[in-house]
């Protein structure tokens, strides 16, 4: 029996456009740090849900407010002149709203940042002119990842400042040699001269105490910073510390900075994140940094992981009697399990493949993600699912207020969950480069490789004339050949006449879009009626060939040949209209032909001429057909309960949405 899912934590963003040069280059490397980088799809970086809030035009501000979606939400707001000094921007954050789960921290652009009332009025502000220009991206992921701990990791009081919740570090260098030594110093040193000591307590065991008592004591509460020099990996002592911080379930990152080579690298200093940096002393600001920000991630990491393992295990997702680790787990670890009785283990996304977890077998224990486990390698052999995923339109995060690489993740976790599972993929169109296609053709090879078995199913349909040869489709077939079938559509047959068709049509007249809007619609129909359940999500409302947004002409062939269709609406764009439609009886007015004329050029004479020959868009009969379609019809299509189809039509969480989509298709 599942219950209500909520994650731990939620971030979210406010910043007024203007101040968009000042606070876009943040964002950019907090995203970067806190959700999973979509170029390094198995990376096991922080994927905290990042929300934001801004507007296109500097007189208005958000229609909405951050939700309270998570356990705690954390609300970073940049003030500055332009919020305090804009009667509608000043309104809108003085009035955010307030509760136990909900923690604001103000972020000082300027010095009239700090002139906020109301809700903001007595909490300190973070000051970005506190952080030096030359490493602000740094200073910044330090500053936003200590608040992150406080609220999201730990439980604080109000009268807490911030340095009552450091993360205290233990440095581990060998004192054998210079280079370990001299950069342990200059890190303590670096925490206890500057402002850092507000987010850092940094240990080191001193002269005259015991020395394994002293260890025990200070590394069961620290991460560890194993400072791996030359002759870090043959000491005894680094090696017990090690070994003591992965004993206890502790936080720890690997700092190289070899000088020539070690021998052998200590096998219990694995599995953990590691930075570079030179071995040249003095150590540089820059790569002091470089270690701090490290540190700080990965113990948000490491607390968040079992947050969510634990919110996974409260929901029902995984058995109440499995052990819970934030790290693939390790063999010291299971034997220490298994005398207790314990042979199940879940750890986080993303999973380790086969040839990394062959050993699980052997010692007689089952390790597994929340949403994998090798158990469920064949289980969706003889499903054909059809994926309508497309980008949407930003608006300036008025309205959306979700970043275009979430539904880059969306798309790779699906894909990367359903060719696990032996599922067939079916893809329509999107030949760009990084287009959605794309990404599903690298997991594909990605899982290719990693399985080491015959290639996994994707199938690619194309309408003509996208498959019209030229030199870059030709590159592009070749480099996925071995992942990928291409299922070519020829030309229907009421336009086929004077056509050539090894020749491109561009589709810059009403005559040419009518052509591409026919032979998309027969690709799509074909497509849908071979396979056996549809995904979508996002999808543009302008911008598009054919005679309706592609996405919303896949939901509608979708239902009216009664196939499961599983609506991801969070994700905005066609899908999150239609879902609002569903659920509310409201038709967006997106879905009105008024709308598509003004914002698609051209869109009038495409449906007069398409009218002509029996082929238009009629959007107030596909409207009232949508409406039809009751939510639990539709679930029990998909193998849901009521309930769980709509909390998929509403949840931003990519890991809710794969594991409700993966529980419907095993079920049926």
């Amino acid at each position: 029996m599942t219950t209500g899912y909520a994650p731990p934590l939620a971030i979210n963003f406010i910043w007024h456009p203007s101040d968009s040069d000042d606070v876009t280059p943040i964002l950019d490397v907090i995203r970067m740090s806190f959700a999973r980088d979509k170029d390094k799809p198995f990376s096991r970086g922080l994927n905290i849900p990042l929300f934001f809030f801004s507007s296109q035009n500097s007189g208005e501000a958000p229609p909405d407010y951050p939700e309270e979606l998570a356990n705690n939400n954390i609300l970073f707001v940049f003030t500055s002149v332009n919020t305090v000094g804009r009667k509608e921007w000043r309104r809108y954050i003085e009035g955010l709203p307030q509760s136990s789960s909900i923690h604001i921290v103000p972020i000082a652009i300027d010095s009239d940042g700090y002139g906020h009332r109301g809700t903001l009025s007595g909490l300190n502000c973070i000051r970005i002119s506190d952080w030096p220009v030359e490493n602000r991206d740094l200073n910044a992921v330090v500053a936003l990842a200590h608040e992150i701990y406080r609220f999201g990791c730990k439980t604080v009081s109000p009268e807490d400042k911030g340095i009552e919740s450091s993360i205290t570090i233990f440095l581990s260098h060998s004192k054998s040699d210079d280079t370990g030594k001299l950069h342990s110093e200059k890190i303590k040193h670096f925490i206890d001269n500057t402002n850092m000591n507000r987010f850092f307590d940094a240990n080191e065991i001193s002269p005259g105490y015991h020395f394994d008592q002293e260890i025990e004591k200070h590394i069961q509460d620290s991460t560890l910073l194993a400072i791996e020099s030359d002759a870090y990996s043959s000491r005894y002592w680094c090696q017990r510390e090690i070994l003591i911080a992965k004993h206890h379930n502790r936080p720890v990152v690997v700092v190289n900075c070899l000088k020539d080579f070690e021998d052998r690298i200590f096998p219990a200093a694995s599995n953990v994140p590691c930075v570079h940096i030179s071995p040249v002393v003095p150590m540089s600001e820059r790569d002091v940094l470089r270690v701090l920000s490290t540190a700080i991630i990965e113990t948000v990491r490491y607390n968040y992981s079992l947050q969510c393992l634990d919110s996974y295990r409260l929901a029902g997702w995984i058995d109440q009697n499995c052990a819970l680790t934030a790290r693939p787990p390790e063999i010291r670890q299971v034997l220490s399990y298994k005398k207790g009785g314990v042979r199940e283990i879940c750890y986080p996304e993303p999973p380790v493949y086969s040839i990394e977890a062959d050993w699980h077998e052997a010692l007689e224990i089952q390790a597994f993600t929340p949403l994998w486990s090798p158990s469920e390698r064949d289980c969706l052999s003889d499903k054909r699912v059809g994926i309508s995923i497309s980008d949407v339109s930003g608006d300036g995060f008025a309205t959306h207020h979700i970043h275009p690489d979430h539904l880059v993740r969306l798309a790779q976790d699906l894909a990367r969950h359903l060719l696990a599972r032996s599922a067939t993929l079916l893809y329509g169109g999107d030949l760009r480069p990084g287009g959605f296609t794309e990404f599903i053709l690298d997991e594909a090879r990605i899982l290719k490789d990693r399985l080491g078995e015959a290639a996994p199913r994707v199938e690619n349909h194309l309408a003509w004339p996208l498959y019209v040869s030229d030199p870059e489709m030709t590159a592009w077939r070749a480099r996925y050949n071995q992942v990928m079938e291409t299922v070519e559509y020829e030309i229907p047959g009421d336009i086929a006449d004077d056509l050539d068709k090894g020749r491109f049509l561009p589709p810059n007249t009403p005559r040419n879009s009518y052509i591409w809007s026919r032979c998309l619609t027969d690709m799509r129909e074909n497509s849908i009626s071979s396979s056996t359940a549809r995904i979508c999500a996002g999808g543009r409302l302008a911008g598009y060939k054919g005679k309706m947004p592609g996405v919303l002409e896949e939901i509608v062939l979708a239902l009216n040949k009664q196939k499961p269709i599983y609506l991801l609406g969070a994700f905005g764009g066609v899908v999150g209209d239609v879902c609002k439609l569903l659920l509310s009886a409201d038709v967006p007015e997106s879905l009105a032909e008024n709308w598509q004329i003004t914002h698609n050029e051209g869109y009038s004479d495409l449906q007069e001429l398409a009218r002509s020959h029996g082929h238009g868009c009629d959007y107030e009969t596909i409207t009232v057909s949508l409406g039809s379609h009751s939510v639990s019809e539709l679930a029990s299509r998909c193998g849901l309960e009521e309930n769980e189809y709509k909390r998929l039509m509403v949840s931003p969480f990519v890991g809710e949405c794969v594991y409700l989509i993966l529980k419907g298709l095993k079920g049926k």
